[in-house]
């Protein structure tokens, strides 16, 4: 037993069933010992991308994902991947490779200060030094990363610590006690390796580790249940919005999706909540929220917070009664005071909430009131989508895919313009059917996503969106797909260029400068990673290339769809501060 053996024995106890990597010396025993324990190892190709997919994972499952990545450059290279998953309130376990504890600070290769750098963005992080530490800091890790408010917790792990001990000893010249040919200076440096050694490995290594239990979301008191009731029972126009953190718990998502429907609201789903109540429930509203909001005399906001995507509050009509449910402290009350704030499991709390409120007849009319807009408004898409261009136009494109799309499938989010467009258009299946980075509106998260995707739902249709500059990111995991047989459908809206900056950076500055790129052939970048890749030129392309991907991807082999995309203005104005 050494380092890496535990670690490997905690992960299997907490039911690890993959660990995303990229290799290095510094975190090999990790790696190696969990092969031996059935943990699939999967490796990509940026170490971003294995947070990524660890993320992915994890919201998909309500388990922690783990990933490893070695020292130094390893996870810098992580601290993009690890933030978008603070703000994502998504838990995960990095486990990151360190120099010797001997020789910290000392010019060792790749030694810098992970801690301090990686603080900040993680919800905890954790130093590994001695042998006594591994067990409990390893269940410290699960445990702080899925309670509360969920997020990343960093453990740091050394090289000394993960080797067996004997090899240990032999690199540090401890392990011959009989060589007397040395000098003071020297016996005493061999005194104090000696000693150093024997503390870090002071406890004896545990045989097994017990994993932990799954996260329960406390009840909200009846008290706060009911004044939720009396004031559904005073709205005209209530509306519900209900955002990414309602999902955390993703094996409750049918019994979520009865209660939505319980309750009989208008509502607007965001984040990790699109697609619970299916492609067209009668009262999902997926148009002119800002709108509706500002009209509407009660709003029950679950699981976000009025951040930017809400204008900060202001997005919500000044008259109208806020609750909002959250897990965070902070979220419940940010930029606006509500009327009542609930502490709690968004989800849990609208379960709760839903045998005892019973929709009113009065909220008819306003429901109606929005149905008619939502037909007006997908009118006025299928309007836009017959304009002619010069290429595919992106409407009519994301038109024909929604009804391509079959009711097992996963659409991973990554782009500017094109995906925001496929978000007005496309229509997840089902529950945790469409992933995007969140809040922090990460570009690059597609490759890894897609991976913890695949792993996560094997046998589902991963359809993953690409603009063509966010796929510049992560397009080197098509080898990581081909190479584990994840065989993903990737589609690159193909305009050359970052529209989504372009479009108002030359209108209100009049200059495309670094907006600008090249047609690029990605089908035939995909072809070289070992995937098949098919091109879209023209409406007639759509049909034949969508049917060819899905054929190959069912062969097992991952497939890229390259769209040539025309210009619109669809999304003009949409720029967010």
């Amino acid at each position: 037993m050494h380092g890496g053996d535990l670690i490997a024995e905690i992960l299997a106890a907490h039911q690890v069933r993959h660990l995303f990597t990229l290799c290095g010396g510094h975190i090999s025993p990790i790696l190696v010992a969990a092969k031996q324990r059935g943990i699939r190892v999967v490796d990509t190709r940026h170490e971003a991308s294995a947070v990524f997919a660890a993320d992915a994972l994890a919201r998909l499952t309500g388990r922690p994902g783990v990933a490893a990545v070695t020292a130094g450059p390893g996870v810098t290279n992580t601290l993009t991947a690890l933030q978008n998953a603070a703000l994502a309130q998504s838990p995960l376990v990095l486990l990151g490779g360190a120099a010797a504890t001997v020789l910290k600070g000392k010019g060792s290769l790749q030694d810098v200060d992970q801690l301090a750098m990686v603080r900040p963005v993680v919800k905890r992080a954790l130093a590994l030094r001695t042998s006594c530490d591994v067990l409990p800091m390893l269940q410290a890790a699960f445990r702080i990363a899925a309670g509360g408010v969920p997020g990343p917790v960093f453990v740091e792990c050394p090289i000394d610590l993960l080797y067996p001990e004997e090899l240990v000893r032999t690199w540090y010249g401890t392990s011959s006690a009989n060589d007397r040919t040395a000098d003071l200076r020297g016996r005493l440096v061999r005194f104090y390796l000696k000693r150093h050694v024997d503390r870090m490995f002071a406890c004896p290594w545990p045989n097994g580790s017990q994993g932990a239990g799954t996260p329960v979301a406390p009840d909200v008191p009846p008290r706060a249940l009911a004044s939720v009731r009396r004031h559904l029972r005073r709205a005209r126009r209530p509306v519900a919005v209900v955002g990414s953190q309602a999902l955390l718990l993703p094996d409750q998502a049918p019994s979520l999706a009865h209660a939505l429907d319980a309750l009989g609201l208008p509502v607007y789903l965001t984040g990790m909540a699109r697609g619970l109540l299916g492609p067209r429930h009668p009262r999902q509203m997926r148009h002119g929220r800002r709108q509706a909001l500002q009209e509407a005399d009660l709003v029950l906001l679950a699981g976000m917070a009025c951040d930017f995507r809400l204008d900060y509050g202001r997005a919500i009509g000044p008259q109208a009664r806020l609750i909002a449910v959250n897990r965070s402290r902070r979220d419940l009350r940010l930029n606006r005071r509500p009327t009542l704030a609930l502490r709690a499991d968004p989800g849990h709390a609208l379960r709760q909430l839903a045998p005892t409120a019973a929709p009113s007849p009065r909220w008819n009319p306003w429901i109606e009131r929005l149905q008619q807009r939502e037909a007006q408004r997908e009118a006025e898409i299928r309007d836009r989508a017959a304009a002619p261009v010069e290429g595919v136009n992106p409407l009519a494109f994301l038109l024909e895919l929604d009804h391509f799309l079959e009711d097992d499938s996963l659409i991973v989010a990554d782009g500017g313009d094109f995906v925001a467009s496929a978000a007005y258009i496309l229509r997840p299946r089902g529950p945790l059917g469409w992933l995007d980075p969140g809040v922090f509106g990460t570009l690059g998260v597609g490759g890894g996503f897609a991976l913890g995707a695949g792993l996560a739902r094997p046998g589902s249709e991963i359809w993953l969106l690409y603009g063509d500059g966010a796929a510049g990111y992560s397009l080197a995991e098509v080898d990581t797909f081909v190479r584990h047989g994840l065989p993903v459908i990737m589609v690159v809206g193909n305009d050359a260029g970052w529209s989504q900056i372009a479009r108002d950076q030359v209108e209100y500055l009049g200059d495309d400068v670094a907006t600008t790129l090249r047609p690029t052939a990605y089908d035939a970048v995909a072809r070289g990673f070992g995937a098949r890749g098919f091109e879209v030129r023209g409406p007639g392309d759509i049909a034949p290339a969508l049917a060819a991907a899905r054929q190959t991807a069912r062969s097992g082999t991952p497939a890229l769809v390259n769209v040539h995309l025309g210009r619109t203005d669809f999304r003009k104005g949409s720029i967010s501060m």
